[in-house]
């Protein structure tokens, strides 16, 4: 017989927050759409009705119809099986770029708010640098750099958007350091990381999945903004690439930069709202 290894409390914790989540309309809804994309990006291979790559300038510029469903681009290339593997490229970067910038705010925001004094002092001086340099022209700089891989751009992307939630998690850590329940595990000799990471952590998880999920939304809309300026990922396409590769048929073929911008669009939204009904979840007092 299998048997739950969560206590009957934490098994209320979380029934209470999957009731409070599901009354979240819209995050439902916005759930529902983000597993619909991820499964037909996972699927592309299978469902996608031409190689993304096989070019064709006889159909160059084909409107949406049987034999292209979203019309074609420039070079004849099929908008449809590009999208399919574009969102492929664009959840990855989306997801890898999230947690490495949720991993980098955590330990930052850990190590600042449980140690404080001077290794809070610099390590807030630090992240004021990097909050002081405009995001795209900081991300622009080091992508220059670097190749144009998706190891590079979400290491780039992830190393840039720490900063908040390292705010976020040392605000936390101010004001539960001195809790009765830290002071217990002192006493009974307990090491500073272990209480850092064991016993304080757990208590900073919702701010840290909220913003885990708003990063993912972010972390698109940062890789599409460089794709769109010539910098991003270009094989396999994202969608920012896709978008880029509209922008001079704009008028006569809006579909190219249409289809990829609508599916932007339209992630990056579902990701908010599932932020927020997380959020509303998981903190009921903000209601």
């Amino acid at each position: 017989m299998i048997t739950s290894s969560m206590n009957p409390v934490e098994q209320t914790y979380l029934q209470g927050v999957w009731y409070r989540f599901k009354r979240h309309k819209m995050a439902m809804l916005s759930l529902a759409l983000l597993l619909l994309i991820s499964l037909a990006a996972l699927a592309a291979p299978w469902i996608a009705t031409h190689d993304y790559r096989e070019t064709n300038p006889r159909y160059s510029l084909q409107a949406p119809g049987s034999s292209f469903i979203l019309g074609t681009d420039r070079l004849g290339r099929d908008i449809f099986s590009r999208v399919l593997w574009g969102g492929r490229i664009s959840l990855i970067v989306g997801f890898t770029a999230a947690f490495v910038a949720v991993v980098a705010g955590t330990l930052v925001g850990v190590i600042a708010g449980y140690f404080g004094g001077w290794i809070d002092n610099l390590l807030m001086r630090l992240t004021d640098v990097f909050m002081a340099f405009p995001l795209l022209f900081l991300l622009l700089t080091i992508v220059a750099l670097l190749p144009k891989t998706v190891s590079n751009i979400v290491l780039v992307i992830g190393l840039t958007s720490w900063p908040s939630l390292a705010r976020t998690v040392r605000g936390q850590f101010l004001s539960l350091r001195e809790m009765d329940f830290v002071e217990a595990a002192r006493s009974v000799g307990a090491k500073d990381m272990r209480i850092a990471f064991r016993h304080i952590l757990p208590n900073t998880v919702a701010p840290i999945i909220v913003g885990a999920t708003l990063r993912i939304g972010g972390a698109i809309l940062a890789e599409s903004g460089l794709a769109f300026i010539g910098v991003g990922i270009v094989d396999p396409p994202s969608w920012g690439s896709i978008l880029d590769g509209g922008r001079g048929v704009l008028r006569q073929a809006p579909w190219v930069t249409f289809v990829p911008g609508i599916c932007i669009f339209v992630t990056v939204l579902a990701f908010n709202f599932v932020g927020d009904g997380l959020r509303d979840a998981l903190d009921p007092q903000l209601k």
